[in-house]
């Protein structure tokens, strides 16, 4: 298999073996079988509970030389049993080095020793008494140690390189240093950090664990991948649940389920190539790599790990921007708030007591004007000095008509209509253009015009005009410039479609009366359209943007993809054909991703003059800093990789 053809990602396994208290042949047998069943399911990487070859509870045990002899002898055997296997192991063992006992972390490949890393700090508190039988890896001088008839490198300062990635190890109590050595060995290039550990369960231990993990996996901008003892250790005094997580960069990919009596293993897959994008944009983590320059890294080259066709396991998202659950109402109040802030400030600076705004009755309109009751209920202002203006055309259905005047109503505002028909009918004549045609001309005259009232009406009051295009059409250039385009201030700007429609059901549901709830939720299930083109013979909705454009739940995808993590059209090909499985076929998304390249390229002009307006997510299109690029850029590259789809 083609190397490229896996989007960068690596699969990792978190494994939690069952072992036997000082059993080191019962045990290597758990970990091999574990190795042999992560080999034939693709795994690259795994990594297995902290001194897992004995067991972690051998206590004082650690002090035999029987023990830690046959410690070494059940790692020979695991490398016999594996050698045929490409995949790359790290198991913990006791390793015994110029009269040191060191608890370490061991990286294995095809019969060979690659490295050993010590623990660096250890517990000496309430039932943790490590440094009875251990002492700190970081107080060691030697660069080498002796294992399994292998002169190997030894120390804290190893990271592993494979062909499509770099990690580092860390084990235990090493993650819960003010300073964890990850922080290091990220800083030193690792992409992936695997925890060898022995997590003693208590009460609401685990969910400071989970925050443990993911604050680290989301401060380095790494993959974290965590594997803790689990049943079989010793039950005297603590008992030990088996915690196996994969995390990457502060999301969740996997975990295990705790207090299982069999064994268990997690798989994922950590996507290296959004953690190089991250870290080559985050001028944070690019300032702190010289609070490393200090710490000298020995990399170690492991070898090639066979390729083999990439099956996600992890979960991708058909609509990235909507979370799931009871986390989307968190965001829409979030989202929302973080709206009529900006909204309000802008107010409060220009002293402005007047807003202007367009009402269609579809979507994004609604959700502006939601934005301004709120705005103003905020401020203490009258909604009387919210001026909605409907302004009907060729192509207004009744549906959408009748909503606008509706919400308008029940929210108090004060209402305007101002046809433009007449106006239309006349620029027509003025610039000799045959009103049949339905052309470009003929639906761009109507936004023009309709911009044209706002701004003017807006400036007759002294007023503001609230722009109401979403992220979502700007990043296709789905408005007329110099038109809808246009406003004074964009409180939708860095809102894509999918999500407008669940802030307008949310503020349905949570914000406004029942009159007002039965109008915004019809808007919801109003299709989309500019309504620029005369309705269809029965009055309804002709012209669908999704039928032109392309579905929005499609595009939305894209544009995460592409703007959040520079992802190429081969890789947002790839995870769509997931993600949308059952939904769209191949030829779909294909010719969508094509449209979206080419339009997102071609209107890039429209971009880089938009009004103001706030930010609300990770994703922009401001030209002041979300998104910076020549508005004659070629899109040459991307759409010849989407033709070779």
């Amino acid at each position: 298999m083609d190397e490229r053809m896996k989007y960068g990602f690596v699969k990792v396994a978190a494994s939690i073996p069952q072992v036997k208290v000082a059993d080191c042949k019962f045990n290597a047998q758990q970990i091999e079988a574990q190795i042999a069943i992560a080999d034939g399911k693709g795994v690259q990487i795994i990594v297995f509970p902290e001194l897992c070859i004995t067991g972690y509870s051998c206590a004082d045990l650690f002090g035999q030389t029987l023990l830690l002899e046959e410690a070494e002898m059940a790692l020979m055997q695991i490398m016999n049993n594996t050698r045929q296997m490409n995949i790359i192991s790290i198991v913990g063992m006791p390793v015994a080095s110029h009269s040191s006992r060191m608890n370490a972390a061991v990286v294995i490949q095809k019969g060979k020793i690659w490295g050993v890393v010590p623990k660096s700090y250890l517990p000496d508190h309430k039932e943790s008494n490590e440094q009875r039988w251990f002492v700190s890896g970081k107080d060691t001088l030697a660069s080498t140690i002796r294992l399994c008839g292998q002169n190997v490198p030894f120390g804290t300062n190893l990271l592993f390189d494979t062909p499509e990635t770099c990690f580092g190890i860390e084990i235990a109590e090493d993650a819960w240093a003010p300073i964890p050595p990850s922080s290091h060995q990220a800083l030193g290039g690792a992409e992936i950090i695997f925890n060898l550990s022995a997590h003693v369960e208590s009460i609401g231990k685990h969910t400071y664990l989970h925050s443990l993990i993911k604050q680290q996996s989301a401060r380095c901008l790494a993959g974290y991948v965590l594997s803790s003892c689990g049943f079989g250790e010793s039950t005297t005094d603590v008992v030990f649940g088996g915690n196996g997580l994969i995390y990457e960069n502060g999301d969740l990919l996997a975990e295990s389920e705790r207090f299982s009596f069999k064994e268990q293993m997690v798989i994922s897959e950590i996507d290296v190539e959004r953690i190089r994008n991250e870290r080559m944009v985050n001028t944070t983590y690019s300032d702190n790599k010289g609070t490393c320059k200090d710490n000298i890294f020995t990399h170690i080259t492991t070898e090639q790990v066979s390729a083999r066709e990439l099956t996600l396991t992890r979960n991708v998202e058909a609509h990235p921007f909507v979370p799931q659950g009871k986390e989307l109402d968190k965001r829409c109040e979030e989202i929302f708030a973080i709206q009529v802030a900006g909204l309000a400030q802008r107010l409060i600076h220009i002293h402005c007591k007047t807003v202007v705004i367009g009402i269609s009755g579809g979507l994004d309109s609604t959700l502006a004007l939601l934005v301004c009751a709120k705005t103003f209920d905020k401020l203490g202002m009258p909604r009387k000095d919210i001026i909605g203006i409907t302004m009907p055309g060729f192509g207004t259905t009744d549906r959408t008509y009748n909503n606008a005047l509706h919400l308008m109503s029940s929210l108090g505002i004060t209402q305007l209509e101002i046809s433009i028909k007449d106006a239309c009918i006349q620029h027509f004549k003025d610039i000799d253009h045959d009103m049949t045609v339905h052309d470009v001309t003929y639906e761009n005259s109507q936004a023009r015009e309709r911009t044209q009232i706002l701004m003017d009406y807006a400036n007759k009051v002294n007023g503001l005009v609230i722009g109401t295009g979403d992220l979502s059409e700007l990043a296709l250039g789905w408005a007329t410039y110099n038109g809808d385009h246009m406003s004074m201030y964009g409180v939708n700007a860095s809102i894509p479609k999918t999500l407008v429609k669940y802030l307008v059901s949310w503020v349905a549901m949570n914000g406004v009366d029942y009159e007002s709830r039965n109008t915004l939720l019809d808007i919801v299930d109003t299709p989309i359209s500019p309504e620029l083109i005369p309705a269809d013979e029965q009055g309804n909705i002709k012209q669908k943007t999704e039928d032109l454009v392309g579905p929005y739940e499609l595009h939305d995808f894209f544009i995460y993809y592409f703007l959040r993590f520079g992802y190429r059209p081969s890789k947002i090909f790839h995870l769509a054909n997931i993600a949308f499985r059952g939904t769209y076929n191949e030829t779909v998304i294909k010719k969508w991703l094509t449209t979206f390249f080419r339009r997102f390229f071609q209107q890039q002009f429209k971009r880089s003059c938009l009004p103001d307006g706030p930010k609300v997510g990770s994703v922009g299109l401001s030209p002041r800093g979300d998104w910076k690029m020549p508005s004659d850029a070629h899109a040459t590259l991307w759409l010849k990789e989407c033709e070779e789809l």
